[in-house]
């Protein structure tokens, strides 16, 4: 007997195309979102150079000029605008656009119509954020030390610096995307000066951490701030003499803060979508 080759059948009309592969789905929609912020990176420009590069011209160019502060101040505060650009630019680079994209338009709903799982939507957001507040970092480096005259330099200690200003965008986005799928719309921009204010106030931007042993109760407080663990990363990294926590405290800290805070964020998005 000989075999007789089976047909393939072909695929007709009506029959449903495959699902793409979730990873192809959030892969395209991170690759928009690149093209946006690489046509936005103005707007990156002015996020970091409204409230870091304000501070640190007038915390080190003015009050130094007056003798108020020392002469090395700007070194132990660049590190801590960087801290600042990196967790504030992510936060409010996924926390106003959810804002409006939640809001009566409802714009979020192409984005949820994608096959692919809310919570990858939910991620797809934090990675974007995460990227732009790294960026705002990068960036504000050179342009602090275009503004002081100086910026400690320390090729060993960049890898540690990056990872903490990396770990440090991304719990800006998580705290901003909890925020904006929480609270009502209304209320968010209070919120929002509300919850900056002491993140910045007590984030040891200004200071290294050790040296609050003077005000032990002032010292715990900031110990409860995620900013803390990323300007006190950023600058033992760059200034490993400066009194400071150490680096794999930090980082533990911060890794730790980043899955709890992402476990929240993509549950109040989740919950939030749903609604």
């Amino acid at each position: 007997m000989t075999a007789v080759d089976t047909p393939t059948p072909l695929r007709t009309a009506w029959q449903p195309r495959p699902r793409p592969h979730p990873a192809r789905v959030l892969a395209a929609l991170l690759r928009r979102d690149l093209m946006i912020t690489g046509r936005e990176l103005w707007v990156i420009l002015l996020q970091v150079g409204l409230t870091p590069l304000f501070m640190l011209f007038v915390f080190d160019t003015i009050l130094g000029a007056q003798g108020i502060v020392g002469p090395g101040f700007a070194d132990l505060f660049l590190p801590g605008i960087i801290a600042l650009a990196a967790l504030t630019t992510a936060l409010q680079s996924v926390a106003l656009p959810l804002v409006k994209e939640f809001g009566f338009t409802m714009e979020i709903e192409d984005r949820l119509m994608a096959p692919l799982p809310t919570g990858l939507v939910a991620i797809g957001k934090l990675v974007i954020a995460t990227i732009r507040g790294l960026l705002a970092a990068v960036l504000v480096y050179p342009l602090g030390a275009l503004v002081v005259g100086s910026a400690p330099w320390r090729p060993a200690g960049l890898p540690t610096a990056l990872l903490t200003a990396l770990l440090g965008a991304w719990i800006g986005a998580a705290i901003g995307m909890s925020l904006a799928t929480t609270l009502p719309v209304q209320r968010i921009n209070v919120t929002f000066s509300v919850i900056l204010t002491p993140i910045i106030w007590t984030g040891c931007i200004h200071y290294p951490w050790p040296r609050l042993s003077s005000v032990p109760w002032y010292q715990t407080l900031t110990a409860l701030n995620p900013m803390t663990y990323v300007s006190e990363g950023v600058r033992g990294a760059l200034l490993p003499d400066v009194p400071h926590l150490p680096g794999w405290l930090c980082l533990t800290v911060l890794t730790g803060t980043a899955v709890a805070l992402t476990w929240v964020s993509v549950r109040c998005f989740i919950r939030r979508a749903v609604q």
